[in-house]
């Protein structure tokens, strides 16, 4: 188990941006299970839609991505450096199955499939309840942020 605080330490997310709020397991090098709380006071949804509240799919499969992320941080033994971030480097097999909407608890599992030259590939599911939500394969690494210049 790991809360809010402990998530905080892995991945530079933030409200309104960090959309787990939970892990529930973790085995590293294997898996991971976290949960996301949708409310009704989520921003996204005054625009999407404002006459029928819906999570928008895409913050779905965020909600995975920051999942995963918090996955590999956690199994590589490292927190959350400002001078390295862990992108997301692809998204393969997308798929919706159901609205997520206020009140919904987004149980977000992610197990690693592989590894390769710092590349990790993992499948992702979201449930509410026994009900799949989204699915897809996600591919993200750890890459530094390029320094900028001052203009």
């Amino acid at each position: 188990m790991m809360n809010i605080e402990e998530i905080k330490r892995l991945i530079p997310h933030r409200y309104p941006f960090l959309l787990i709020d939970r892990v529930d397991a973790f085995e590293a090098g294997k898996r991971i299970v976290a949960t996301k709380n949708v409310t009704a006071n989520e921003p996204f949804f005054q625009g999407h839609f404002p006459h029928y509240s819906v999570m928008p799919g895409v913050l779905i499969i965020e909600a995975m991505a920051q999942a995963a992320a918090v996955f590999g941080m956690k199994s590589m033994g490292k927190e959350h450096d400002p001078n390295n971030i862990y992108f997301f480097a692809g998204i393969d097999k997308a798929r919706f199955k159901r609205p997520v909407v206020p009140g919904d608890t987004l149980r977000l599992e992610v197990a690693l499939v592989r590894t390769s030259r710092g590349l990790a590939k993992f499948t992702a599911v979201a449930y509410v309840g026994d009900a799949l939500a989204a699915e897809a394969e996600l591919l993200c690494v750890l890459r530094p942020i390029p320094v900028r210049e001052a203009p």
